[in-house]
């Protein structure tokens, strides 16, 4: 794939993960990007998983089409971006590894080796040439390591972006780019919203055009949508009004409450209601919902005087990411002691900026008229 005149796509499709970093389901595969620029200089941004590197360095040798490359650019050193750099090293033993200081430490670790005979180290802020094409390195710390760092080149107006603007996908998979890369951004990025904001003003001054993402497609059009999305997103605001009602039941009747809710909700104007069942759908997809909407709704049982598993470790997935400015309804279920609501009360006492509902129903093993009262005040409330 042909992105500039000089600037080609080196990515590799991977339909063998079922799930990605062990714990993100990825029904339409994935993609590790990499690209290859070919100026009087040329240079290979990024390597791709280690069990692609065969197809990664024929790909990469075609594009060169019989010249050395002059260096590797390494941006980000998870696995599944650097695990061919020894390979690579192997392959072109010429060729000048370029990085920052921390992401040699990290090769030391991964490979034994951090080549200091043959490494270029990059401070923030500073160009390396290759001719027509000057790369300027740009430091993005905790987004999402603490050594990533992006690329930007004038000439092209393309931004070498990371990990920021990736999501779940193969490029050889149709796929709305913004489902999945909500879910990416909130399962992997999530927890750094200020680092990215820091992203966002630095890149913020520089005339992108194009961007080159280490997962999904390479974005090329509309990108001020692209870029509204990840502002909204690490600043913690609302993209979608409505709610999202996540719930856990036993015997079915904290699931009956909540679908109650949610018609009630719909029949009163709210533009979408989601409502999941934390026990059975895809815990990051309930994640990516919670942050997407302005209000959440979490219905579940009191269990051992705590909360029903599925939601205690949904609510941990929140906190860990930051989770904030929203305003949040309860519905408890406790046949003999209702716990709930105080335990949820309790989780986010540390958290910014979340308002609880009034109105909290509380169902003694069944709904009576009391709860089905409450749950038309608390439909009215968030309504």
């Amino acid at each position: 794939m042909k992105i500039a005149e000089d600037v080609f796509y080196a990515g590799v499709n991977d339909h063998e993960t079922d799930l990605f970093e062990g714990q993100y389901v990825v029904p339409d595969g994935m993609a590790y990007n990499s690209y290859v620029i070919l100026d009087e200089k040329t240079a290979v941004m990024d390597t791709v998983d280690r069990r692609f590197g065969e197809e990664w360095l024929a790909q990469v040798k075609e594009l060169l089409s019989g010249r050395k490359p002059d260096y590797l650019v390494v941006q980000h050193m998870e696995p599944d971006h650097s695990a061919n750099i020894e390979a690579f090293a192997k392959t072109f033993p010429e060729a000048k590894i370029v990085g920052n200081a921390m992401a040699f430490t990290m090769m030391k670790k991964y490979f034994g080796t951090d080549y200091a005979d043959r490494r270029l180290v990059v401070k923030d802020g500073e160009s390396l040439s290759l001719g027509s094409h000057e790369l300027k390195f740009l430091f993005a710390p905790m987004v999402h390591w603490p050594e990533v760092m992006m690329t930007y080149d004038p000439s092209t107006g393309i931004f070498f972006s990371a990990d920021a603007f990736g999501k779940f996908g193969a490029l050889d998979v149709e796929a709305d780019w913004a489902c999945e890369a909500r879910r990416y951004y909130f399962g992997i990025v999530g927890k750094y919203g200020a680092q990215v904001q820091s992203l966002l003003k630095k890149a913020g001054g520089l005339d992108i055009r194009t961007i080159c993402p280490l997962h999904g497609p390479v974005l090329t059009e509309n990108l001020g949508y692209y870029l509204d999305l990840y502002d909204t997103w690490s600043s913690y605001g609302v993209e979608s009004e409505g709610v999202f009602i996540a719930y856990t039941s036993v015997y079915g009747h904290t699931k009956e409450a909540a679908l109650i809710l949610q018609e009630k909700l719909l029949e009163k104007g709210c533009p979408k209601v989601v409502a999941t069942d934390l026990a059975r759908e895809d815990m990051a997809e309930a994640v990516e919902d919670a942050f997407r909407y302005g209000k959440l709704v979490l219905a579940t049982t009191t269990y051992n005087g705590d909360i029903f598993p599925f939601m205690r470790e949904f609510i941990a997935d929140l906190l860990e990411r930051g989770y904030q400015k929203r305003r949040i309804g309860i519905i408890e279920n406790g046949t003999w002691a209702p716990m709930a609501a105080k335990v949820i009360r309790s989780r986010f006492e540390g958290s910014r900026e979340i308002e609880f509902a009034e109105n909290t129903v509380t169902i003694q093993a069944a709904l009576d008229d009391q709860s089905r009262a409450q749950l038309e005040a608390l439909s009215r409330e968030l309504a």
